[in-house]
């Protein structure tokens, strides 16, 4: 009596044994691309309204879970949240925002173009702070040049 193995020569009937291995290489490649491709897209999608952000050397600030974002683009125009809305209405829309379950507001993210006139910003920061938003993270792109103040370059 003779005993076979499997994976040695043949089975029965001249056929060989279904392989019970997966060969997992080309999942963790397609999986490892699409990681990339998500890490890439990701940073695009937070900005919904373009607007050309100032320059900063402050270190960035952790994203919060209940937040606002008020982005102001360069020809006036406010968003709250992606929404345009007609002037005169941020303060209606800003009564509106729920507050968090200890009754504080939510962090509000103003995102001003650096265009702007300086009064327009500071109109929409006075509307946020009549409402009861005293906590406001002003947006910047990081990357920027120290500020000189003198001709021979010193600060």
């Amino acid at each position: 009596m003779a005993l076979s193995l499997p994976g040695r020569g043949r089975s029965r009937g001249g056929r060989r044994a279904p392989m019970a291995e997966i060969n997992v290489t080309p999942l963790v490649d397609v999986m490892l691309v699409l990681l990339i491709i998500f890490m890439v897209t990701a940073p695009l999608l937070k900005a919904g309204v373009p607007v050309q952000l100032p320059e900063s050397r402050a270190k960035a600030l952790a994203e919060e879970r209940h937040q606002v974002t008020i982005s102001m683009a360069r020809d006036g125009m406010v968003y709250l949240d992606e929404a345009p809305l007609a002037p005169g209405e941020l303060a209606d829309r800003l009564a509106g925002i729920p507050r968090g379950p200890d009754g504080k507001p939510p962090l509000v993210t103003l995102r001003a173009d650096k265009g702007l006139d300086y009064g327009a910003v500071m109109a929409v920061m006075g509307e946020l702070n009549r409402a009861g938003f005293n906590s406001i993270s002003l947006v910047t792109s990081a990357g920027a040049a120290p500020v000189t103040s003198g001709s021979d370059g010193r600060q």
